[in-house]
């Protein structure tokens, strides 16, 4: 065994530093490393001598390549692989968190839902994988990774196999899996295997996670497949009480027979969330003695915050905006670099505990342009205390910043500092102005923002640059802009493949490039879902990220349920970034959850409170609620802000039509077309016309082209004509929504 870990860390030398074993298995061992290339820790893999010889590496090698082009949320990816002197070995992210083994030790039984919701997720990751044609062969509780964030990950697609080359046994016919969890064809060695094989193995996790134990057990594997073949599919019932349909849907997926089990992962996933289950409420037990330390904590933490601020009944979180710091340049062009740092300054103190800090767009309203501003008049409307105002000089390699903060209260500076660095120590000094602010505002810093304080996105520059041009240029949301952002963007990730917010904000150009850039669909989306796929393998907190992909999903896919989990963990993993609660309140309408919706855009409204779009999107949602006077006065104070934004006066229109203010109805939609704003598609106009036939025609052809904003239009109160005819049903079976609500 010496000569063998001597081996392997000789071989590596150059490009890794084996740290401390993580875990040993029958076919495996494996490590934690650091990547002296890319400065980061990954999880390394090496197999087996006895496994290593039966694949060989020639073999190895090819399935490992197979492994490496699966790009999906669900899926842990691929790194590096190779052959170091016979030592078969292949590397893999390094998962905050801990593997569902971890989890089933130390608490057996799982809540129904936590249950299901792992087990969806983890056979969305199994089908996407079999339409790649690749199997896994080895699903089984420690090679599924619970992530800090809440998502499911399948890991050790290192041994799977080609669709085309799917028997069970190696070249010397040792069989790859583990007996508790691999199908009957599989245990047996059948030379043909297919997904099926994997629902089986899959079936036996959610078994293990709801009946605390197996589904066979014995002292070897010949026991275990002894059982398998000769008993019945255990039931769970007898050991805890599961609703009927969970217990036809585990049992059909452990069916000896596979024509008896589910066709794909994908309908196995389909039977799953199609089951309805009360839902786990978290119950406090083995925690007292913590719990009451930690209550501890919070009240005298509390007693010295409240204090601090003069006292009062409760404690309110520092409040902030930073406003965009001016671009003092010579030549005016570096405006992408100063918005940027804008930004990043937003998006670091606003994952602070305790600081509240306006959204961009609210801020952005204030962009100065050589007049004063008012910083009371900020305060007031931004609801905020303080206000971060600052310059960027940029030349050649050196950087200028200035940064002053200054209360909204009083107008008194509360601090300010001026930078001259070089360009390279430029997240350095954001980190500097971010302490510095935190300070000044009596703010505790925790170890997660601290964390994240001292993170570098990036360690290239040039990559770094590209990013700052290609969220700038997408903010535009023009056709042009949208067209450089992917152009930017492609060429920042092109530099540093481990960039996960230029992945992420890649994910975010390629997903709006199509209705702003005409790109074809079937084209970028499959690009946006693999750089969403490639941020959060990169960095799982990447709200950006979850959000592009669960907003894709929704409009060009019509996954209403994967897109709604992307989402919740958007929102979960970064719950103050505004467009996670706005584009979730877009979902919510598709599905006629109006009263959610409207929960999701208020506060997005109060992340964001000055963002005209989600202003207008309130008003929206109380005009698909039929509350059209709350919604004629949303779009008033929005209008109030700027006259000239043009789908306000759309919305507004709307609603004047359905008060049959027809007169005005028909100015403000004009104005609005006359901006640049919305046509009417054609289901509504038909329908306001009286002819339902051609407004069922268009709704029809709408569904087989999936219309990316049907979904958002289809509870508008214009299409209630269609809702009430008979034939309304039909669409909603196709659409996969309904009955209606409002």
């Amino acid at each position: 065994m010496a000569d063998f870990h001597a081996t392997l860390r000789a071989a590596l030398v150059d490009r890794y530093v084996i740290e401390r074993e993580l875990g040993r298995g029958g076919m495996a061992t494996v490590y934690l490393a650091r990547d002296l290339k890319h400065g980061r820790f990954v999880a390394l893999k090496v197999l087996s001598p006895a496994l290593a010889a039966s694949l060989g590496a020639d073999r190895f090698l090819r399935e490992i390549e197979l492994a490496a082009r699966l790009q999906h949320p669900h899926i842990v990816p691929v790194f590096d692989s190779g052959d170091a002197a016979g030592v078969l070995w292949y590397t893999m992210p390094y998962v905050e968190g801990e593997t569902l083994r971890a989890r089933l030790d130390r608490e057996r039984q799982l809540p129904l839902d936590e249950a299901v919701r792992i087990a969806s997720e983890a056979a969305r990751a199994l089908e996407y994988a079999h339409q790649h044609g690749v199997l896994h062969r080895d699903v089984k509780p420690e090679n599924l990774l619970l992530t800090t964030d809440g998502s499911t990950l399948v890991a050790d697609f290192g041994i799977a196999r080609s669709w085309n080359e799917t028997d069970g046994l190696t070249a010397t016919g040792l069989v790859v899996g583990t007996p508790g969890y691999m199908s009957p064809e599989q245990a047996a060695g059948e030379r043909t295997l297919d997904a099926r094989s994997d629902v089986y193995a899959l079936g036996s996790v959610l078994y293990e996670m709801l009946a605390g134990e197996m589904p066979y057990s014995g002292p070897n594997a010949q026991a275990i497949l002894a059982k398998r073949l000769s008993e019945p599919v255990p039931r769970l019932s007898t050991t805890r009480d599961v609703p009927a349909a969970i217990e036809q849907t585990v049992g059909r997926a452990l069916a000896r027979v596979p024509a008896d089990r589910f066709a794909s992962a994908a309908e196995f996933q389909r039977a799953l969330q199609g089951n309805d289950m009360p839902r786990h409420r978290p119950v406090l037990k083995r925690m007292w003695v913590p719990a009451t330390a930690l209550l501890l904590v919070v009240v005298v933490t509390g007693a010295v915050l409240i204090r601090s601020r003069g006292g009062g009944a409760a404690v309110n979180p520092a409040t902030a905006a930073v406003l965009p710091f001016a671009d003092l340049s010579e030549a005016k062009d570096q405006a992408y670099f100063s918005d940027g740092l804008t930004d990043e300054l937003i998006t670091a103190l606003s994952r602070v505990e305790g600081l509240r800090v306006a959204g961009r767009t609210s801020s952005f309203q204030f962009r100065g342009g050589g007049r004063q501003i008012d910083v009371a008049d900020v305060g007031r409307r931004l609801h905020v205390d303080a206000i971060l105002e600052g310059s960027v000089r940029r030349s050649g390699n050196r950087l200028r910043i200035t940064a002053q903060l200054v209360s909204t209260r009083d107008g008194y500076q509360l601090w300010s500092e001026a930078y001259d660095r070089e360009l390279k120590d430029v997240f350095a000094v954001q980190e500097d102005i971010a302490r510095a602010i935190i300070s000044a505002l009596q703010v505790k810093l925790g170890a997660r923002a601290n964390g994240v304080l001292r993170s570098r996105p990036t360690a290239d520059l040039e990559a770094h640059d590209l990013y700052l041009k290609g969220r700038f240029a997408w903010n535009q949301r023009t056709n042009t802009g949208m067209q450089a952002a992917v152009r930017y963007l492609e060429q920042a990730v092109a530099r540093d493949s481990g960039f996960a917010l230029a992945w992420a904000a890649l994910a975010d150009a390629y997903v709006l490039a199509i209705p702003y850039a005409g790109a074809p669909r079937e084209v970028d989306w499959p690009k946006a879902r693999a750089a969403a796929a490639k941020a959060l393998t990169l960095d799982s907190t990447v709200g950006e990220a979850h959000t592009a992909l669960a907003y894709g999903t929704m409009i060009y896919d019509w996954d209403w349920a994967a897109a709604e989990s992307s989402f919740r963990r958007a929102i979960r993993v970064d719950p103050a970034y505004p467009t996670g609660h706005q584009w979730y309140g877009d979902f919510l309408w598709s599905q006629g959850r109006l009263d959610e919706a409207l929960e999701q855009m208020q506060q997005a409204q109060r992340l964001d409170p000055l963002s005209l779009v989600i202003a207008t999107e309130v008003a929206q949602t109380y005009y698909l609620m039929h509350r059209f006077d709350k919604a004629e006065e949303q779009l008033r104070a929005t209008v109030a802000l700027d006259p000239n934004y043009p789908h306000s006066l759309y919305i507004i229109g709307l609603v004047y039509a359905q008060q049959h203010r027809y007169s005005q109805a028909i100015d403000v939609m004009r104005r609005s077309l006359d901006l640049g704003g919305f046509q009417e598609d054609l289901a509504l106009a038909y329908t306001g016309q009286g002819d339902l036939t051609r407004g069922f025609a268009y709704l029809d052809s709408a569904i087989a082209v999936r219309d990316i904003f049907l979904p958002e239009d289809f509870f508008d109160p214009q299409l209630d004509a269609l809702r009430a005819d008979p034939r309304f049903a039909a669409i909603e079976r196709k659409l996969h929504v309904g009955p209606s609500r409002k």
